[in-house]
């Protein structure tokens, strides 16, 4: 059974075409996870240096920007 070469560069087209659309699909991804990645460190960060604040009794909160509890 002899294979059309038209049908072989069709396929091999198909191919190539995917592997790009996978190859972009990866770098978005992969460009998400990076930046998501900076998101969670910064907010460790910031957990850490709360606990830091809470813990040595520094953690005084602005009494200008406390409201009444709602039952008042």
């Amino acid at each position: 059974m002899k294979v059309n070469s038209m049908d072989t560069n069709e396929r091999i087209d198909a191919l190539e075409m995917r592997i790009a659309y996978q190859d972009q699909a990866i770098e978005e991804l992969n460009a998400t996870i990076t930046d998501q990645w900076r998101v969670i460190d910064l907010m460790r960060k910031k957990l850490g240096m709360l606990e830091e604040q809470v813990r040595s009794g520094s953690f005084i909160a602005d009494p200008s920007t406390e409201r009444p509890p709602p039952h008042y």
